[in-house]
């Protein structure tokens, strides 16, 4: 079995939270969600976004719940298989009631990246990589 990861982020409004995610492709698990308070969703066949509301969240650390719209604990990025679709993806996020580009847009030539904030401002980046250019030498060219 291919390791997975399960992303855990706590929201504000998960109805809310559901259809933003909806909206990039993610699709909803039947299974794993616990009404009014829980819903996995699939980014991909490995990639799941497990999305709790605070309460739940609260569940499983007695840490205090970062204001994402203020601090950021982690960056979360996702690669894409062109610049077309990074552009894509940001704009649909912003159209669904996330912020686009609340960090600044990457282009290394090799390397093309943007981001977005989700409705309670979890900052996602979207990649797009050239592995070959990369593996010969974009990477240093790009960083000398």
């Amino acid at each position: 079995m291919d390791k997975m990861i399960f992303v855990n982020l706590p929201v504000t409004d998960l109805a809310k939270s559901i259809a933003f995610y909806e909206a990039l492709g993610a699709t909803a698990d039947p299974v794993f969600r616990e009404e009014g308070t829980t819903q996995m969703m699939h980014v991909s066949p490995t990639i799941c976004v497990m999305l709790l509301t605070h309460a739940r969240f609260s569940g499983f650390t007695d840490r205090k719940i970062p204001n994402a719209h203020e601090t950021a604990q982690v960056l979360l990025c996702l690669s894409e298989e062109s610049r077309e679709v990074v552009d894509a993806q940001t704009e649909k996020a912003a159209a669904s009631g996330g912020v686009a580009d609340p960090n600044p847009k990457q282009d290394h030539g090799f390397m093309y990246g943007r981001s977005y904030a989700d409705p309670d401002g979890h900052i996602w980046e979207v990649v797009w990589m050239d592995m070959d250019a990369a593996m010969s030498g974009g990477v240093e060219a790009a960083t000398a």
